[in-house]
């Protein structure tokens, strides 16, 4: 879909109603659905409510928290609400956050394997407009981040091959439309999913220049929605030489799954 910098509303929407009136039915999943996992997500489904109850066709997010534009700046609020479809993979996020007073509003969409991010300062200036191949492939991470975290029995469908590194770490190779990346996932015994890592994504502050850190997203705080229980809580860190940068701390507000 073509865009520009003052319809982010419209472009969220229109790239909504295109994906809900598509949505395939769902069928309910049994622990034979999920006998080809290893033995680390299996029981992580079983954990988070997914066995018993429908597939995950799509998920509705919503998020408050804060953020850093840069290692040691202050940390601003921000909301954000997004979709993601599965087994075909699509996302579609919208951010809100002020800097100084200023509204900045970001757009990310993922299509198709292709990922597109606009952000624009007080509803006018496009300061970031990125796309390519290092977009896409780093997008497929962020993704693929959301199906482990946020509709995990989307697993079942998904195009993952996977490497058990020890009772509770597995290393999952996840491919869409071309494009492979890899994240190791690290379990608790309990069968939570508490850090999901990747050397596949790719850090841009203006969407032009890209360098290769890499990235985690350690979460905790377990939560019951409509009894499928999901992490409440991420910080989303970069692993820079110098040191550590979280730049986003995420708190889930809210999650829907199946919209129609």
């Amino acid at each position: 879909m073509k865009f520009d910098s003052l319809n982010y509303k419209k472009a969220f929407k229109t790239e909504l109603d295109e994906s809900l009136h598509a949505q395939a039915e769902s069928q309910i999943v049994t622990l034979s659905d999920i006998a080809h996992l290893p033995l680390q997500a299996q029981k992580y489904l079983i954990y988070t409510g997914a066995v018993g109850k429908m597939k995950i066709r799509n998920v509705h997010l919503k998020f408050t928290g804060s953020f850093s534009t840069a290692p040691g700046r202050k940390y601003q609020k921000f909301t954000s609400e997004q979709y993601n479809f599965f087994p075909v993979p699509k996302r579609v996020f919208l951010m809100n956050m002020r800097m100084m007073g200023i509204l900045l509003e970001g757009f990310h969409l993922y299509k198709n394997a292709g990922a597109s991010m606009l952000i624009k300062m007080a509803s006018l200036f496009r300061i970031a407009d990125a796309k390519g191949e290092k977009m896409n492939q780093g997008e497929t991470v962020t993704v693929f981040n959301d199906l482990c975290l946020m509709a995990p029995s989307a697993l079942i469908d998904a195009d993952v091959r996977w490497q058990t590194i020890d009772p509770l770490t597995v290393k999952a190779i996840y491919k869409n439309e071309g494009i492979t990346v890899s994240a190791t996932l690290i379990f608790k015994e309990t069968g939570e999913l508490v850090n999901f890592i990747s050397n596949d994504r790719y850090m841009s502050n203006d969407g032009k220049t890209y360098k290769n850190y890499p990235w985690s997203t350690p979460v905790k705080d377990y939560k019951d929605f409509g009894g499928r229980k999901l992490p409440t809580y991420a910080d989303v860190i970069w692993h820079l030489p110098e040191g550590e940068y979280c730049y986003g701390k995420f708190k889930l507000q809210m999650a829907e799954f199946n919209c129609k």
